[in-house]
């Protein structure tokens, strides 16, 4: 290839990046008008598909007409497609010799989703979507009609959310089906559905959705927006999705809500945030999002206030924990040992007798080891992938200790801190506490306490910069308000609950109104 060659075969390519799939057809000497002739157009649609095995285009007699069905074969149900669409076409003859595309659409797929494609670019589109397209000769227009397609994964119960008391069914791939688990939750004409087409090359179904009455429009206009401006090949997740419309700014603290769960996500609606949901998978987004989301699960609103409240408090102490203990540790052992007791240090000290490496580098490679083995638990399949972990953990555990390698006490140090780690309710939270907690380690060994409480003011002046859809990241506890401290820090009874957050700015502030406590009824015998 010469120098000429190449640099126009880059600007070639360099023109075609910005434009969309229909676009690229054109270029591809497709024409965009639907002719009148169906062998012009068997023969421009069977260029485009000559090369998948999956496409089929059936000939078939409509009356007098000639006609044919294209279809992809991986993307509908094949009994559907013979029983609603071949079959039914066997009896055209009745309507005369030429029916109307119409008539025929009306009496025999009257009960079928459908839509009408005049140009070329609309059929190559809906073909791939999973539709029939029946093109009939002298036609100026194929009707397009939706079969069913093949079958999704069934409902199952949340893999990465386990539940104890509540509903346990969890979203699965098909968009439709989520779609549907909502709204059967929340039977409100005010909930919306709006579809977006994002990937050039995929095009993936991305649904948002609200309720009209509740969610502030501001927030729902910033989320069309930012949706609208993605520019991407591919959307095989909603991860691909999230790091497009999270705030432009570095952090390791997850500024998107995701959930396998539908009844947090109705959850979510009813308080007035957005819900963003991909064709393709389990993982429904909700915005906006704030620090105090991540400890929260829906099980606290299923169980009695104050046990919920109790084991929220236990999320809150369990985050310091994972996030600086270790830190407290490096810290206490290098440089501030009068702080501890006198027992207490004499028998660390005794314990790290002939270890050979300074507590830094100690707790660095139990840390490191342990998640190591944590993530083989995850990857190896689900029949060995626990045993693995644990039986790794108590033999490499021992094992070091044994060696001389580590300390007893900074065995139980990094097993306190794994498992205090894995009460958080969500994955991503935690992942981001596992990354700042070898930060904080280093400060520790730099700089002592000083060091970690250097990093943890640093840390609070990120997280009150941060925002999400422009709701700050820390909303409700800086700016501090009273009217949401009824389900931050704990939660208190649902008949008192009665505002919703007022760093969401709903439309409608209220949530309920009239509900008191139950009183007891009056003892037997006594005064009413």
């Amino acid at each position: 290839m010469g120098l000429f060659d190449f640099l126009f075969y880059r600007r070639k390519n360099k023109d075609k990046g910005n434009l969309t799939a229909e676009e690229l057809f054109q270029l591809e000497d497709l024409p965009n008008q639907y002719f009148r002739n169906l062998e012009q157009n068997k023969q421009q649609i069977g260029q485009l598909f000559n090369k998948s095995f999956d496409f089929k285009m059936e000939s078939i007699k409509l009356g007098e007409k000639d006609a044919c069905v294209c279809y992809l074969q991986t993307m509908l149900n094949m009994d559907d497609l013979t029983d609603k669409v071949l079959n039914a076409a066997q009896y055209a003859a009745n309507l005369g010799p030429k029916p109307n595309l119409d008539t025929l659409r009306n009496v025999y797929f009257p009960t079928l989703s459908f839509e009408y494609a005049d140009t070329f670019h609309k059929v190559v589109w809906q073909i791939l979507n999973g539709f029939a397209v029946i093109m009939v000769d002298g036609e100026g227009k194929a009707l397009s009609v939706q079969i069913g397609n093949i079958e999704h994964r069934s409902i199952a119960e949340p893999s990465t959310q386990t539940i104890i008391r509540g509903p346990k069914e969890g979203f699965i791939e098909g968009i439709e089906t989520n779609l549907s688990l909502v709204r059967r939750r929340l039977k409100n004409p005010h909930l919306a559905f709006e579809s977006f087409h994002v990937g050039r090359d995929t095009k993936t179904t991305v649904a948002i959705g609200y309720i009209g009455d509740i969610t502030n429009h501001d927030i729902l206009d910033e989320v069309r927006m930012r949706i609208q401006k993605i520019d991407i090949g591919g959307v095989l997740d909603s991860g691909n999705i999230e790091e497009f419309i999270t705030d432009k700014i570095v952090t390791p603290f997850p500024l998107v809500f995701n959930t396998e769960r539908p009844d947090t996500v109705c959850g979510d609606l009813m308080e007035g945030k957005v819900a963003i949901f991909v064709d393709g998978s389990p993982f429904v987004l909700t915005v906006p999002s704030v620090l105090t989301d991540f400890f929260q699960s829906p099980e606290d609103y299923y169980q009695p206030y104050l046990m919920s409240s109790f084991i929220r408090i236990v999320r809150y102490i369990s985050f310091m924990i994972a996030l600086i203990l270790p830190s407290l540790y490096v810290a206490l052992s290098t440089f501030h040992q009068e702080l501890l007791p006198t027992l207490l240090l004499l028998s660390i000290q005794a314990q790290r007798e002939g270890v050979p490496f300074p507590a830094v580098i100690e707790i660095f490679v139990m840390e490191l080891t342990f998640e190591i083995m944590r993530e083989a638990g995850v990857r190896m399949p689900r029949a060995v992938g626990q045993t693995v972990s644990i039986v790794g953990a108590l033999v490499i555990g021992q094992a070091a200790v044994e060696a001389g390698l580590v300390s007893n006490v900074l065995v139980i140090i990094v097993a306190f801190t794994a498992i205090a780690s894995f009460v958080s309710p969500i994955y991503n939270f935690s992942i981001s506490t596992r990354l700042l907690r070898f930060v904080l380690i280093i400060f520790a060994a730099v700089f002592g306490l000083y060091g970690v409480l250097l990093f943890l003011v640093a840390m609070v002046i990120h997280l009150a910069s941060l925002r999400s859809f422009s709701v700050p990241y820390l909303a409700g506890v800086a700016p501090f308000t009273i009217e949401n401290q009824d389900d931050i820090f704990v939660r208190i009874p649902a008949w008192a609950n009665r505002k919703r957050p007022t760093y969401l700015f709903a439309k409608a502030p209220i949530r309920e109104k009239g509900n008191e406590s139950p009183s007891p009824p009056p003892a037997k015998g006594g005064s009413k």
